[in-house]
């Protein structure tokens, strides 16, 4: 699904008033005990607050309600992004009381969400409290992905661990490795970000994870050199068209070891289309990058409570499950908070220690030097 879902870290695509597709929206102030949420993105996100989480919120909460707007692809972001500034700057109902879209990091940073701790969300006890700091503590994150190494275990009983490893396995095996091409999905792109980490000063990087630093691209230079320098060992010496066909390549045990998404490499697990051979884990030093997907409370929405209560039941370990089943997401709160079954899946991942990425203009940038120095 994500092949940019790691856009400042924050998720997935925006949300508007009015957008196409729109499912079951209501407008006005909502009876106070209404919450009215918009949510932008693909139509498994629409289908996942549809078809099971709201009936549970309504099950769980009675007199309460939500009230859903989608917005497929997020079309509507800017408008809906313009349009919370007004309302907010104007003290005004902005439509909505709170959104799940690519904005939401823009307006958390801006100000134009409601700060929220303990007080209103008692269960942000259970979220790492290092997820809050890159919205400024004005989202509640409830779920996320992340990218990881997929390996077939018949073929590589030792996966690689550190990034050293994975570079030293891949010159050591030619052919049986690949990453799809930076622009056509986020898991090469992770693969790329993180062996350009690998020679970025930290204080370097992040400024280029928050901001749009092109005098540092320099910093990368190292990395590119690296990458190119492993175009004899990729397989068949292509680099494969988006996520599915990485994926693809390893279902029929054409390459051995390939970073992937952790939500398309579980559906697929649970799909059958990759076998039990095939085995998820995370480097380190550094991680492949991912990230949370966040909540955000408009601050002038008339309907705080209603939003509050819904966020807080979002992060009990049932719909922390029931966001796990349908969507093969990370949880948002500690493994050890849900069911023996649900940790069992993310067996050998750290979910809650996401590594962000860089800010959407400096990952425009890596794709294009990419193109310019890696392939051929």
């Amino acid at each position: 699904m994500l092949s940019s879902v790691v856009v400042l870290a924050l998720g997935l695509a925006g949300t508007a008033c009015g957008g196409n597709g729109g499912t079951d929206s209501s407008s006005g102030g909502g009876g106070g005990k209404t919450a009215r949420l918009y949510v932008g993105g693909d139509v498994n996100l629409r289908d996942m607050w549809q078809k099971s989480l709201i009936p549970a919120f309504r099950k769980d909460n009675p007199g309460y309600d939500v009230k859903l707007t989608f917005s497929e692809h997020g079309v509507n972001d800017t408008t809906t992004l313009a349009k919370l500034g007004a309302a907010v700057k104007g003290k005004q109902d902005p439509g909505f009381d709170l959104a799940e879209s690519g904005f939401i990091g823009t307006a958390a940073l801006s100000g134009l969400l409601t700060k929220v701790s303990t007080k209103q969300v008692p269960n942000l006890t259970n979220v790492d409290a290092g997820l809050l700091t890159p919205v400024k503590q004005s989202a509640v994150p409830y779920r996320g992905s992340s990218v990881v190494l997929a390996y077939n275990a018949e073929h590589v009983p030792d996966p690689p661990k550190t990034l050293d490893d994975l570079l030293a396995w891949i010159k050591a095996h030619p052919g049986k490795f690949t990453y799809n091409s930076p622009p056509t999905g986020g898991s090469g792109q992770s693969f790329v970000t993180t062996v350009l980490d690998k020679y970025v000063p930290a204080g370097d990087r992040q400024k280029m994870v928050t901001d749009y630093v092109p005098d540092l691209e320099k910093d990368w230079d190292r990395g590119f050199a690296e990458l190119k320098g492993l175009n004899g060992s990729i397989y068949q010496h292509v680099y494969p068209n988006g996520n599915q066909d990485v994926l693809n390549l390893l279902a029929k045990g054409q390459i051995w070891v390939a970073p992937v998404w952790s939500d398309m490499a579980l559906s697929g697990k649970q799909t059958g289309l990759l076998g039990k051979e095939i085995k998820l884990a995370q480097i380190s030093e550094p991680s492949f990058t991912g990230g949370a997907v966040y909540l955000g409370v408009a601050a002038s929405a008339p309907n705080k409570d209603a939003a509050y209560k819904l966020l807080d039941w979002l992060l009990e370990p049932a719909q922390q499950k029931k966001v796990v089943d349908v969507l093969a997401g990370y949880p948002a709160v500690s493994l050890d908070k849900l069911p023996a079954d649900v940790r069992s899946k993310f067996a050998g991942l750290d979910t809650q220690h996401l590594r962000q990425t860089y800010s959407q203009k400096m990952t425009n940038d890596l794709n294009n030097l990419w193109q310019q120095k890696v392939p051929g």
